[in-house]
């Protein structure tokens, strides 16, 4: 498969339509290649794409590049500086917002990941993601399921239901001891299957299908790199930290 390309502003112009019903607002006469986009029930923003010199950005040469700037974390703006494409933000607030290039140097699917980011944190409250699939952590027990065998053996497996996860969702499978570390990346692609299993360690009476789209190097994703995260114990399903994701799925989409 061919890496990812990068995002650009027609992908996140449709992607912002799709997703969220957002058009882009052009509120300034003298930058009409500035795009505003908001949340249609508070009005406030999450995004803003705007076109500029690159030298304003700390750069040598002065060619125009287009920008995003989406609000983050702290801890995600931290996990992000210093990797190439991302800067601190461009005439908005450093500690809650973070400049992207759209220029092909980040892959589009981090970058639409962080638009749905930001549009969650504009909300101004918790809530479930609106936009891209969920990505579940979901722990595996090697003593009692030989899963490496079984992923040599097919693509595809069954695996106890977790009750959250649906259709398209991402399922980053940790394996525990000896190998302690996520070791593959899976799509769930049908949920909510009847099987009625049971010993003296498990219970199942509903299984999902999972297709593995990608397998981690052991060393990737230990115990150490999780903590980074603040994952440490795993004891069942989690969602994935939003930095964590973002690492995983640069690491999968930069080896395709």
């Amino acid at each position: 498969m061919e890496k990812q390309q990068g995002a650009t502003r027609d992908t996140i112009y449709e992607y912002a339509e799709r997703q969220y019903g957002s058009l882009p607002e052009h509120l300034w006469n003298a930058f009409p290649l500035y795009s505003v986009f908001r949340r249609a029930d508070n009005k406030k923003w999450y995004a803003i794409i705007m076109n500029i010199q690159r030298n304003k950005l700390g750069f040598d040469d002065g060619e125009y590049v287009d920008i995003i700037d989406v609000k983050c974390s702290p801890a995600v703006r931290d996990a992000l500086l210093g990797r190439q494409g991302f800067l601190p933000a461009y005439h908005l607030s450093k500690k809650t917002w973070i400049t992207v290039l759209l220029d092909g140097t980040v892959d589009s699917q981090t970058v639409l990941n962080l638009v749905d980011e930001s549009y969650n944190i504009a909300s101004g409250r918790k809530q479930k993601k609106t936009g891209a699939a969920a990505s579940w952590l979901v722990p595996a027990n090697p003593k009692y399921y030989d899963i490496e065998k079984a992923f040599s053996e097919s693509d595809e497996i069954l695996w106890k239901q977790s009750n959250s996860v649906t259709v398209g969702d991402t399922v980053y499978l940790y394996v525990a001891a000896p190998l302690s570390c996520v070791k593959y990346k899976c799509e769930a692609v049908e949920v909510d299957i009847p099987y009625e299993y049971s010993d003296d360690n498990l219970s199942m009476h509903k299984v999902m299908k999972l297709k593995r789209l990608y397998t981690y190097d052991n060393s990737d994703f230990d115990k150490d790199a999780l903590k980074q995260h603040g994952v440490s114990l795993l004891r069942g399903p989690r969602r994935v930290p939003f930095g964590l994701r973002i690492d995983l799925e640069e690491k999968s989409e930069n080896k395709k």
